[in-house]
């Protein structure tokens, strides 16, 4: 039997939140967008375990995966934002539009130090301002999706089309291929 979620306002729990995550559910907020975060217990964060101890669909949570690529000394990052039941196309679809020549995963400590969030925990919400966020379209779409809170000890959930409307997000159909 799987735990229930108790789902709270996330701008009146910034204690559940990373602090660069903090002012963007505000400014959500403000806009008339809900975000929503639930407590978990930090050993269950990965999206999996997550899922099979809370009870939510794999189809209705998302993975934020941060890559980097490289075209000419110059560095770049993205977030990738898919459903858990597919992989980002990194090698392929990411690649051609950030176009590098090589991409793969950031480095943990990179990442880690980038965003002030925790690994595990990353969310497409306070990334920082030069990182585009790469939405899969079938997220985009999702009334409601289980996404990080830069913490390894909650989660959200957020509509789609809030995620979509992030200032870096940039929707791409294709983006999150069936593993």
């Amino acid at each position: 039997m799987s735990e229930t979620l108790n789902w709270l306002s996330a701008a009146d729990h910034p204690e559940l939140l990373a602090a660069p995550v903090t002012s963007v559910v505000e400014r959500l907020t403000k806009e008339g967008r809900e975000v929503q975060v639930a407590a978990i217990d930090p050993a269950d964060a990965d999206t999996e375990a997550f899922c099979a101890r809370y009870g939510e669909p794999l189809d209705e949570s998302a993975n934020c995966v941060v890559v980097a690529g490289k075209r000419g000394g110059v560095l770049k990052y993205a977030a990738c934002l898919v459903l858990a039941t597919t992989r980002a196309d990194i090698n392929g679809l990411v690649r051609r539009h950030l176009d590098v020549r090589k991409v793969s995963f950031a480095p943990l400590d990179e990442v880690v130090t980038a965003t002030a969030m925790a690994y595990g925990g990353v969310t497409p919400l306070g990334l920082p301002a030069d990182w585009p966020v790469l939405v899969d379209g079938a997220v985009a779409a999702s009334t409601g999706v289980v996404i990080g809170s830069g913490l390894r000890e909650s989660k959200l959930r957020v509509a789609g089309s809030t995620l979509a409307a992030l200032p870096t997000a940039q929707v791409l159909d294709g983006l999150g291929v069936v593993r």
